[in-house]
């Protein structure tokens, strides 16, 4: 809508107008099938190689490695389900952390049902997987370690490059869900311990309906879709050759700006942080300090908690728009956060974050309007705790 203000990047971002002219084509004339011989299917199925390339380079994989799905939630199952069925031992192990995405945390729901056993790791005040944690889990019956690289809700950034050692040093692949990180960290195959990792395009400016997984070369993976063939077989379908494009060109894009995007990012996340806890009494960030993704911050407001739902909508209606959490448990707003509660917040409190995530697209103008809608949004709330700002493991 003109004139608003978006941010909630961390939900869904913005189509890059590059990306879509790299998609136009796709949805207009060349409409052929990548595994038909004739000329209209060569050039769907060039299409398809060079994205592939685009995605390998962003994360400096061999193209080969990139496997294109329909989402960041079907790369994440494909990654635990297909590394499990792969092995198919009669005794199985999984590791991943109580904060993941719904779709890691449902993935290993699903697999206890199915007698595969899991354990998930705790995390500090901030948000943070403990490495000895995962040391201390490690059984010879475990097959297979998943612990995102960055948090979706908190947007803390985990120390991926010792979880991946670990678990490589007891030979058991590493998968990463770098949904929110891809594009925004460096990722690099080639020097960190990562065998899988799943990105969704949607997050980086990019299409939906479109994800990748990177499988490192001799990872033993089994197919979840099964049918024509289609990635190497390992993920049946006729390509959707128009999203695979965008999700190309929105990876080539991400790689060439990051390091001067992070440097904006940062500059307007500090910002954010230092005038919101200057402006509002008893405001608490949620997560590390620093090791968090560059456009991402979460608040808390004491004795404001239960109002969160309340504080998001007059927001909205001054035309910000942020998110009380993952968009994903947005039908569950009313329930605590499971990041929250499993980073030491009480049940009021885990229901209270406000989430606000920058993005391309945002600038400093953006983020004064923020700051000035902010205070008068608060004002309209009623207090309902007296809790004080300190949670037993967060902090201010």
């Amino acid at each position: 809508m003109a004139g608003r203000v978006y941010f909630d990047n961390a939900a869904s971002t913005p189509l890059d107008p590059r990306v879509a002219e790299a998609m136009q084509p796709h949805l207009a004339g060349a409409f052929g099938n990548p595994s038909s011989l004739h000329c209209e299917g060569r050039e769907a199925r060039e299409s398809v190689a060079f994205a592939r390339r685009q995605v390998a380079g962003l994360l400096h994989a061999e193209p080969g490695e990139i496997l294109f799905t329909g989402s960041g939630t079907e790369s994440d199952n494909m990654a635990l389900l297909g590394v499990i069925e792969a092995l198919g031992r009669e005794r199985n192990h999984v590791v991943t952390s109580a904060i993941e995405h719904p779709a890691i945390l449902e993935t290993c729901r699903f697999l206890e049902r199915h007698r595969v056993e899991v354990t998930f790791l705790p995390v500090d005040g901030d948000g943070l997987v403990d490495p000895d944690d995962l040391i201390k889990a490690m059984r010879p019956t475990t097959r297979l370690v998943s612990v995102m690289a960055a948090n979706n809700v908190v947007g803390t950034v985990q120390p991926i490059q010792e979880l991946g050692t670990i678990a490589r040093e007891h030979g058991v692949p590493f998968h990463t869900d770098a949904v929110q990180a891809a594009g925004k960290i460096p990722l690099d195959v080639r020097t960190q311990p990562i065998d899988l990792l799943s990105l969704s395009p949607h997050k980086l400016h990019g299409p939906k309906g479109v994800g990748a997984l990177y499988l490192r070369e001799g990872i033993p993976l089994a197919p979840l879709v099964h049918g024509g063939g289609q990635e190497r077989g390992l993920r049946s379908a006729t390509e959707n050759v128009a999203g695979i494009a965008g999700l190309g060109r929105a990876a080539e894009i991400a790689a060439a700006g990051m390091a001067d995007e992070a440097v904006r990012l940062v500059k307007l996340r500090d910002h954010l942080i230092e005038s919101v806890t200057a402006l509002i009494p008893n405001t608490y960030l949620i997560g590390h300090r620093y090791r968090r993704l560059p456009g991402h911050v979460c608040f808390g407001f004491s004795g404001l908690e239960g109002e969160a739902i309340k504080l998001l909508l007059a927001l909205d209606s001054a035309g910000v728009a942020v998110s009380s959490g993952s968009a994903c448990s947005a039908q569950h707003a009313s329930e605590p956060s499971h990041v929250l509660q499993a980073m030491g917040y009480d049940p009021l409190r885990a229901r209270g974050s406000l989430r606000v995530t920058l993005g391309r697209f945002n600038t400093e103008a953006d983020v004064d309007r923020f700051l000035q809608a902010l205070p008068e949004a608060i004002r309209t709330l009623r207090p309902v705790t007296s809790y004080p700002a300190m949670t037993t493991k967060g902090r201010i």
